[in-house]
């Protein structure tokens, strides 16, 4: 079978180079796909489910980490998961971050000599995919990858107390009252027990402010808080289904998240 891989890379000439280079290095590699920002790479990849994608870990919208977050959520039950390679300029908290999941890597600008060690690694693990535990595997080095600390994240406040303004009226929410958080566009909502309220505020701004032992991410645009959870339904294919204690909504927690529920 011919492997098939997609990159996603913002740098036009970078793209091409690692294109080219690739055609050198893996001449049966076929590049199904080549793309500057990380939506048109996760729907690329999703339509065309590539046996490889090379992921740019700053790209406009999305970064390589949460497009690799959407694929594992979104991916297809029953289809071998893509191996994961990130590119990357040197920071020494994802090199530490990759180094310790045996995460495939390369640092910008690429080096020769990297990038046929790279080849020759995934051409030995495409084998591997197919195993029972490839797709777990993949989860867990994900699931390590997004909890590993930023260079930032101890200078990160917790906050106490979320300001929503509407007109001319601010309302101070504190977030003891705050039951789950949703990505909306450009938006967050602030889902309370009687009402809601949106906030121009990322998930990825507001999740390092928040008490990770109080508020869980179940989702990549859900984050709930855990006291709120009255019961979960795991299914057959990975997902949890949750139930709240204040609100007639249920939740879904993904794969990625999907450990958090795993009973006693």
């Amino acid at each position: 079978m011919t492997p098939r891989a997609l990159i996603a890379e913002d740098e036009p000439l970078l793209r091409q180079g690692l294109q080219d280079d690739l055609r050198g290095l893996w001449p049966e590699l076929q590049v199904i796909g080549a793309v500057g920002d990380g939506e048109r790479a996760l729907n690329e990849a999703l339509q065309r489910r590539p046996d490889l994608c090379f992921l740019d870990i700053r790209m406009p919208g999305l970064s390589g980490l949460e497009v690799a977050q959407a694929l594992a959520e979104d991916w297809p039950p029953g289809e071998p998961f893509p191996l994961l390679v990130f590119v990357t300029a040197y920071d020494q908290y994802a090199l530490q971050a990759f180094d310790a999941q045996a995460v495939d890597y390369l640092v910008k600008p690429l080096q020769a000599e990297r990038l046929a060690a790279c080849v020759q690694r995934l051409r030995a693990r495409l084998a591997e995919r197919a195993l029972p535990d490839a797709l777990p595997r993949a989860l867990d080095q994900l699931r390590a990858l997004l909890e590993a600390p930023g260079a930032d994240s101890a200078a990160a406040e917790r906050l106490e107390v979320i300001q929503a303004g509407v007109g001319s009226v601010v309302h101070l929410v504190p977030i003891d009252e705050v039951i789950y958080f949703e990505a909306a566009d450009k938006y967050l909502r602030v889902v309370t027990a009687e009402r809601e309220h949106l906030i121009r505020m990322s998930l990825r701004e507001l999740l390092p402010r928040l008490d990770p032992q109080r508020f869980w991410q179940v989702h990549r645009g859900t984050v709930v808080r855990a006291r709120s959870i009255a019961s979960a339904v795991r299914h057959e294919s990975g997902k949890v289904t949750l139930t709240l204690r204040e609100r007639p909504e249920r939740l879904t927690a993904s794969r990625l998240y999907a450990h958090l529920f795993k009973g006693q």
